[in-house]
């Protein structure tokens, strides 16, 4: 008789924990835009990421030598290397590269295809489903995040630097659907930290060069790396693993269309960037889109 109301309890816990890894997952990845045009005044787009994720790497390696989860198999190896090196060291230098010419907003909506490409790895890889209705807020949030990027006033161009960000798209994605699995073996904050170093060695070869830019970097571009290490990596990387262990992948990416409108807003806050109203508009539906998924998820 009293299982009831505990289930009941349990199951508002987790929804709580859920919700606030998503949020803070958002708060954080919408806040690595500014602080990584901010650093790339000083630092180049790989060294960027090596002094980024080895301030990550840190406290990450203190975590798995404190917790000691033991060695992972044999089986799961090449999916913690996946995350390490496609996820973190090849995400993120693909992204600081594209955004050295590629303007926020432009950025925002091509990095946005993830959510979509996920959705249909999720389908053919882990046997996920998404019904016609949560393909139609799929389509209402990217076509909302479209209208922000053309609120900008430059438009989308496919130039070097949009193929560089696509890339780091499909980094994301495969990384979401190699990594779902082991959620089931590992604990989330396990995975992220494992993530973390991986990451840092791979991006190792440009940490030196990455150092010598430091000694010389101004103030704010300094700020911006460290809070990029704490904050959108170590912080988020984590919360997005606890994110990710709770929901499907496809409805876990499908979240990721509130960046750019959190992004704006952030903006707005922080710098005093006034979004347009084509930009005001396309937040609305990229919002309206992620609802419309997850209203579908709980009436499930």
């Amino acid at each position: 008789m009293s299982t009831v109301p505990f289930k009941s309890a349990q199951g508002r816990s987790r929804d709580v924990v859920t919700t606030a890894a998503v949020v803070v997952t958002v708060l954080a990845w919408a806040s690595a835009f500014p602080a990584i045009r901010a650093g790339l005044a000083a630092f180049g787009p790989m060294e960027l990421a090596a002094l980024r994720f080895t301030i990550a790497a840190i406290p990450a390696a203190l975590f798995l030598i404190v917790v000691r989860p033991g060695w992972p198999a044999l089986t799961d190896i090449w999916r913690l290397a996946v995350g390490g090196t496609v996820f973190v060291a090849l995400y993120a230098g693909l992204l600081n590269m594209g955004e050295k010419t590629v303007s926020a907003g432009a950025a925002s909506f091509i990095i946005n295809v993830n959510p979509i490409i996920t959705a249909g790895l999720a389908m053919v890889v882990l046997g996920e489903r998404f019904s016609a209705r949560a393909w139609a807020g799929t389509a209402l949030s990217f076509l909302g995040i479209g209208l922000i990027a053309l609120g900008e006033g430059g438009g989308l161009r496919l130039d070097t630097g949009a193929l560089l960000i696509l890339g780091s798209a499909f980094c994301a994605s495969i990384s979401t659907v190699v990594q779902k699995s082991l959620f089931s073996r590992h604990k989330p904050l396990t995975v992220s930290a494992w993530n973390m170093v991986v990451g840092a060695v791979a991006l190792g070869p440009w940490l030196p060069n990455g150092m010598n830019e430091f000694s010389a970097a101004s103030t704010e571009a300094i700020v911006a790396v460290v809070y990029l290490g704490i904050v959108p990596s170590l912080i988020a990387y984590g919360t997005w693993a606890i994110a990710l262990s709770r929901l499907p992948a496809s409805r876990a990416s499908n979240f990721m269309y509130c960046v750019p409108p959190v992004a704006t807003l952030l903006g707005f806050l922080w710098l005093g960037e006034v979004p347009t109203p084509l930009g005001a508009i396309g937040g609305a539906m990229a919002l309206a889109g992620v609802a419309i998924v997850n209203l579908r998820q709980k009436r499930a």
